[in-house]
């Protein structure tokens, strides 16, 4: 079968692109922006991809044209669709589908999917579960939105019945608004944490909560619902119906001393917790995932040393991570204290240097959570660029710890000029964030 993938470049879709390639497809794609290292990784399958949407591409004839939802229909008010390859294969009738789906029909069939929700820590959970599973012999598939240190790639094929998953809540298309997960039917199906998030495609958390219960109407009877028994959100997914075996996990958990790791944070040990439980639905002993666990790399930006430079005062890090939703941020910086003073290290500072990239956070939706997200932060420096609500405004509660800048440069030299040795400097968004990292190094060097 020959696939034409529209958005290839997505984690997503480019993950899906390498399964496709991996299970003897011909794979060709599009999108913009086709650059390093995506594109690299890609080129080096043997797929072919092309800058742009243009319709000339129709030349191509695959078999099915596969759909990720960065792509829109155009208003007929605007003039020129955005995606005219888009509208020259509607208007032909050709055959297209989601990325979703085509996962679903064609890779997933006849798996034992072990999929794991929730707005904080999938990708985290994900990439555990996967090693846990790995260390136990089983040899799983996966398809992960980071790139797991352990493994080196985002997506894997493999002849074992496991695959693992990461399951988000965003839509699948815009000719399919329901959440990506529903397509995945999982065996197991962990249900990590609930709150109110992509604000662009959800009035309220309820919506979501509706969502996720459809998820659980997928998981057959024979089937695991791992569940964080401190949301009260799931427990009202949960109030909704199930039809499966209900696992839960909590903070109070005895297990979580038993976890021996260089990771911090609370939120990664409920990480933890979750991928322990969903590996024993498929037999793995537990102190065969303690084991595992204990050797777990974590992904790259989720607390990601980018460099450390060397100053007269001492030695600044600079570190990355992909937290940019307020509960993201506020574990973050948690977790960061936590691993300085069980270090000796108390009297660091942590300069947090943030951008409210995702749509949520350009909608204004979180702003007024920010300041008790960065409350463990010594000073905070956010990036106000491309926002349509006044971000000095917002902070202006945390007095002179906060900083606000339009632009990249200009953070710099802020973050620059505050910095002293001894710091970290925790640098979060979900985006390149103009390369901020690189230019901090350079600046304080």
């Amino acid at each position: 079968m020959h696939i034409h993938i529209l958005g290839i470049c997505g984690t997503f879709m480019g993950g899906l692109a390498a399964l496709a390639r991996a299970a003897g497809h011909k794979v060709t794609g599009c999108d913009t922006g086709v650059y390093p290292p995506m594109s690299d990784q890609l080129r080096a399958l043997g797929i072919e991809l092309i800058e742009g949407y243009d319709a000339s591409q129709l030349d191509l004839k695959p078999d099915v044209w596969v759909v990720g939802n960065v792509v829109s229909r155009a208003r007929l008010d605007t003039g020129a669709p955005r995606y005219p390859l888009m509208e020259a294969i509607l208007d032909k009738g050709y055959s297209y589908t989601s990325g979703p789906q085509w996962l679903s029909e064609h890779v997933l069939q006849r798996k034992h999917v072990l999929a794991v929700a929730g707005t904080h820590g999938k990708t985290t959970t994900s990439t555990m579960l996967a090693w846990i599973l790995e260390c136990a012999g089983l040899n799983p598939s996966f398809l992960i939105g980071g790139v797991p240190l352990n493994f080196g790639v985002s997506a894997r094929l493999t002849d074992s019945p496991y695959f693992v998953i990461e399951a988000d809540e965003y839509d699948t298309a815009f000719f399919d608004k329901r959440s990506k997960f529903v397509h995945y039917r999982p065996r197991t199906a962990v249900l990590n944490n609930l709150e109110f998030d992509h604000a662009d495609i959800f009035p309220d958390l309820g919506a979501i909560e509706r969502q996720f219960h459809h998820l659980v109407r997928t998981v057959p009877s024979l089937g695991r619902v791992v569940v964080n028994a401190d949301e009260p959100a799931l427990a009202r997914v949960l109030e909704q119906g199930c039809w499966s075996e209900v696992v839960r996990f909590s903070k109070t958990d005895a297990l979580i001393d038993k976890i021996n790791w260089n990771l911090s944070g609370q939120h990664n040990l409920m990480n933890a917790l979750a991928a322990i439980a969903a590996a024993k639905h498929v037999g793995v002993n537990q102190d065969v995932a303690l084991q595992a666990l204990s050797s777990f790399e974590n992904v790259k930006r989720r607390m990601e040393i980018k460099g450390v430079a060397s100053t007269a005062n001492g030695d600044i890090t600079v570190i990355d991570d992909f937290a940019h939703h307020p509960t993201a941020i506020a574990t973050t910086i948690e977790g960061l204290r936590k691993q300085l003073n069980a270090q000796g290290k108390k009297k660091n500072r942590i300069l947090a240097v943030f951008e409210p990239r995702s749509n949520t956070m350009k909608l204004g939706a979180m702003k007024a959570q920010l300041p008790e997200s960065l409350k463990d932060a010594d000073l905070a420096f956010c990036h106000s660029g491309g926002l349509d609500w006044d971000a000095r405004e917002a902070l202006s509660s945390m007095g002179s710890r906060a900083f606000v800048a339009s632009n990249i440069d200009d953070l710099v030299k802020a973050v620059t000029a505050a910095a002293k040795g001894g710091d970290h400097i925790l640098c979060m968004s979900n985006g390149g964030f103009g390369g901020i990292h690189q230019k901090l190094l350079n600046a304080l060097a």
